[in-house]
């Protein structure tokens, strides 16, 4: 099984202390997310943020109904966590989000998303042909979407 890396880094206007909270909401997932992939956090509220907290979302890759649990592995507020698939649509998912403060009162976020498709040739030919591209407009389409956010509650 081969694994994958996505490496995105982005710079907000604001300290790691003002950017974080945003993720600590597990429902603002749903504003980063392209409307395509109809995306709905299923976990009742409160959803309390920590190691260990269980998020089970709804969503359609390419019209496909896929139902994903992830866990939370690392939670460090306000520079890092993890979280990682433990039911869904790819053999492996971890995706650690860091955030670096920058001395300018501005944060550096780096997002680094480990994946693996399995299914063999066929997973690899998939990726070829659709996953890696997914991949990457979900990740623009995040990008700005976090950057608004960002500078709605910061600019």
């Amino acid at each position: 099984m081969r694994i994958h890396v996505l490496e995105r880094e982005q710079r907000l206007p604001a300290p790691p202390s003002a950017v974080f909270p945003f993720f600590a909401d597990a429902r603002n997932l749903e504003a980063i997310t392209p409307p395509l992939l109809r995306f709905r956090v299923v976990t009742p509220d409160p959803i309390v943020m920590r190691v260990g907290t269980l998020i089970q979302y709804r969503l359609r890759l390419r019209g496909i109904p896929v139902n994903w649990l992830t866990t939370i592995q690392e939670w460090e507020p306000p520079h890092r966590f993890v979280d990682v698939q433990l039911r869904g649509p790819y053999a492996l998912w971890h995706h650690t989000h860091d955030l670096e403060p920058l001395g300018d009162d501005r944060t550096l976020m780096r997002d680094t998303v480990r994946y693996a498709i399995g299914f063999g040739a066929l997973g690899e030919l998939a990726h070829r042909l659709v996953v890696a591209r997914d991949l990457e407009a979900i990740f623009t389409f995040r990008h700005d979407a976090v950057a608004r956010q960002v500078w709605r509650k910061n600019g």
